[in-house]
């Protein structure tokens, strides 16, 4: 549990809960890297000591911190507080079934961070990695990505393009933390926190992570789950505000999740929600109620109902 003289350049921080299989592969990983001025600090959320056994036992790593939590806190509570307890000047979160593509992975992340010092958040491309088949997915945030999350941060309700957590590396200095409240819509949400407050970002066209694919993971039992889904999504958007409605894209997103879920009425929304229902969904669930939904489930279809209600909510009062 050795700490430094000075403060590493790079905290990169792990929250754990069993799965040491994985944690050790992710262990070897940062053990290899030619980078070495960091420090590993892992919070533990496990019930058992299998995760502090295999720390014990990894003296390939020397500058490795671990912390048992006593009581579990969840996700993504277990990151903020590994972040919680980083010294360095910047964050690398790493998932515990992630793990680095090469041993100049984390190298590439901080000297791509010199040349952009003005910047303090990155991201790279990663590997999808399904761990039942092997199969391996190169996910690449192209030129045309790229042109849509610089028109706004809310297009990431289009699509995730910073990928998960494990693919970034940004500054300990921003002083945000991931909203407890979520666990479906956790990631891209705080994304959006981060660039509505830095107003720029970095994106590294190599692929220096892998990410692990696996029936244990949360986004497993939060995908088309209304009691997560519904909450979450309606919270973020009380949050956000009306306003991202607004937003093609933003629209377009609540549009699919309604559909998806099957969610005619607002008496459907109760089942999973006791707050207020926002007039601009009320009136996108009404639009949706009136079509078959066997229209709905046509993809052509599907789209241009969709910028038919989108145009009809900008004639209306939010």
């Amino acid at each position: 549990m050795t700490r430094f003289d000075k403060a590493p350049i790079v905290s990169i921080c792990i929250p754990a809960y069993k799965n040491i299989t994985y944690l050790k592969r992710l262990l070897h990983s940062i053990s290899i890297q030619t980078f070495q001025d960091y420090e590993v600090i892992i919070s533990d959320d496990s019930p058992d000591d299998s995760v502090q056994q295999l720390v014990q036992e990894y003296h390939t790593i020397k500058n490795i911190q671990y912390y048992k939590n006593v009581s579990a806190l969840g996700t993504p509570e277990n990151s903020n507080e590994a972040i919680r307890r980083a010294s360095g000047a910047w964050i690398k979160l790493m998932h515990n079934d992630d793990w680095f593509t090469s041993k100049t992975a984390l190298q590439v992340f901080y000297e791509t961070s010199l040349k952009k010092p003005e910047c303090s958040f990155f991201f790279s491309a990663f590997q999808n990695v399904i761990e039942e088949t092997g199969e391996k997915q190169i996910v690449r945030c192209n030129a045309f990505d790229r042109w849509v999350l610089n028109l706004s941060p809310l297009h990431l309700f289009r699509r995730v393009y910073v990928g998960n957590p494990s693919c970034t590396f940004i500054k300990r200095d921003v002083g945000l933390w991931y909203d407890k409240k979520f666990k479906f819509v956790v990631d891209f949400e705080y994304y959006i926190r981060c660039i509505q407050k830095l107003r720029s970002w970095h994106y590294i066209d190599e692929v220096l992570l892998n990410i692990g694919f696996h029936n244990e993971q949360v986004t497993k039992y939060t995908f088309l789950n209304p009691s997560v889904q519904i909450p979450e999504n309606y919270i973020m958007l009380e949050q956000f505000g009306n306003s991202i409605m607004r937003n093609l894209l933003v629209y377009d997103y609540y549009w699919r999740m309604h559909r998806n879920l099957n969610i005619r009425t607002v008496d459907n929304v109760k089942q999973y929600f006791d707050g207020p229902v926002n007039p601009i969904i009320k009136r996108l669930i009404q639009f949706q109620s009136k079509v078959p939904k066997q229209l709905l489930k046509i993809g052509i279809a599907s789209k241009l109902l969709m910028l038919i209600s989108y145009a009809s909510s900008l004639m209306q009062k939010a």
